[in-house]
């Protein structure tokens, strides 16, 4: 990008900056919950929007000065409620984690009761886990996976939400590989008189590209971030029913907020406006096309995956099925001296460890939008194969790093096209 003022103003900065996009432009990123924005939606985050003070709502703000970010902001919710069908929608949450902690707070009160997915089985963090604030206001339990299938249980969940009796059932994933049926959530919601929440964080941008079904029918709340398979800048959003506008927005700010982040706010409406292209709806479908492929290399590899393949963005390898020795901060550590970049993650019913867990996660969305396509997911598959079954030779390892340097100078990152 055109940084010319920053090298000038503070050249270590300028450094770091242009290592890191070089270091991105020479990877091969795997990693589900990241992408590569567009320069567009780059420009717009490094805009003068950023210096405007702006508490409070569109129309409705505690400085003056405001029309203009008032028109930005509004302009961003009108396009996620069109873009998803939504009632309501406050674009101003910093993360997905806040925007979560914000419905939490907009109908439930401390020591109320909430419904997740266990985080061993594919869950997240700021929905009800101990060490977070959401469990530590609120009263979490769960409902996993099958053992056979590794598969959500609709039955289960039933059946877990008429004994626990949950103010707040939530549906939704960090590391879950299939379609999340948010009608059967619905009807358990309301056969159990539990206000229905969706997280859809990871796969924001499959159901605004409508590959995968979508909640905002069927939920009272739906959040997202804003920079996963959306492609946008980091961030959160939730969309809600009518009913909820004012609570949601009393939650947001002041509840948990401050000032929102205009030049945020600003590239959030970018990635809006992309993601109604009809270019995006082709861009999700071949995400999902490229994480089918990659699935289907590895299996034909020996490698096992979690509930046997992938509807989505993701898949977790199950590294105990080829000879029990690896752990997933091994693989990682192995993969990524060849710039092949995952994370380690725990598998259901896993008794490693979180910092040595038997699985990796793996996801399509960044690689996608540098244009690969199923062919170079099958390159890509016997790579990990090769330094995985050769338990990170050295050898193998430079090999690879040398193909996977061939690969990404033919496909570019936004930011460097």
């Amino acid at each position: 990008m055109a940084l010319c003022d920053l090298e000038q103003t503070d050249r270590e900065v300028y450094d770091l900056i242009c290592r890191e996009e070089q270091r991105q432009q020479h990877s091969l990123n795997l990693i589900a919950s990241e992408n590569h924005a567009s320069r567009a939606v780059l420009q717009a985050l490094s805009s003068v929007m950023t210096d405007k003070y702006a508490e409070g709502y569109p129309g409705k703000r505690y400085y003056a000065g405001c029309r203009v970010v008032d028109d930005v902001e509004q302009l961003c919710i009108d396009r996620a409620k069109a873009l998803f069908g939504a009632e309501h929608a406050n674009v101003q949450p910093h993360s997905g984690t806040g925007a979560n902690l914000a419905v939490y707070m907009a109908c439930l009160k401390p020591g109320d009761r909430i419904l997740a997915m266990d985080l061993s089985c594919g869950g997240h963090l700021s929905h009800g886990l101990s060490i977070n604030m959401s469990g530590q206001a609120y009263n979490a339990s769960y409902y996993g996976v099958r053992h056979d299938t590794e598969m959500i249980d609709m039955d289960e969940v039933l059946s877990q939400a008429r004994k626990v009796k949950p103010h707040l059932l939530l549906a939704g994933a960090s590391a879950y590989s299939r379609t999340i049926d948010f009608a059967a959530f619905a009807d358990v919601a309301a056969r159990s008189g539990a206000v229905f929440m969706a997280d859809i964080a990871h796969i924001a941008g499959l159901v605004m590209a409508d590959v995968h079904p979508s909640p905002v029918p069927y939920a009272d709340f739906v959040t997202t971030t804003t920079h996963k398979t959306h492609r946008g800048p980091r961030g959160g959003m939730i969309l809600s029913k009518e009913k909820w506008a004012k609570k949601v927005d009393q939650a947001v700010f002041p509840g948990i907020q401050g000032g929102p982040q205009m030049h945020c706010i600003a590239a959030k409406a970018v990635a809006l406006k992309e993601c109604a292209e009809p270019s995006f709806r082709q861009y999700a479908a071949q995400i999902i096309a490229n994480a089918k492929a990659l699935a289907a290399g590895l299996t034909a590899r020996g490698w096992r995956l979690i509930s046997g393949g992938t509807d989505n963005h993701l898949m977790l390898v199950d590294l105990r099925s080829r000879d029990g020795e690896i752990d997933g901060d091994q693989a990682q550590r192995w993969l990524s001296a060849a710039n092949i970049i995952c994370n380690k993650n725990k598998i259901p019913f896993d008794s490693r460890p979180a910092t040595h867990p038997s699985g990796i996660r793996l996801g399509t969305p960044a690689l996608t939008t540098r244009g690969m396509k199923e062919p170079q997911m099958e390159m890509l598959a016997a790579w990990i194969d090769g330094i995985l079954a050769g338990h990170g030779d050295e050898k193998t390892v430079a090999r690879v790093a040398q193909d996977v340097a061939r690969l990404c100078d033919n496909y570019p990152i936004p930011a460097v096209r």
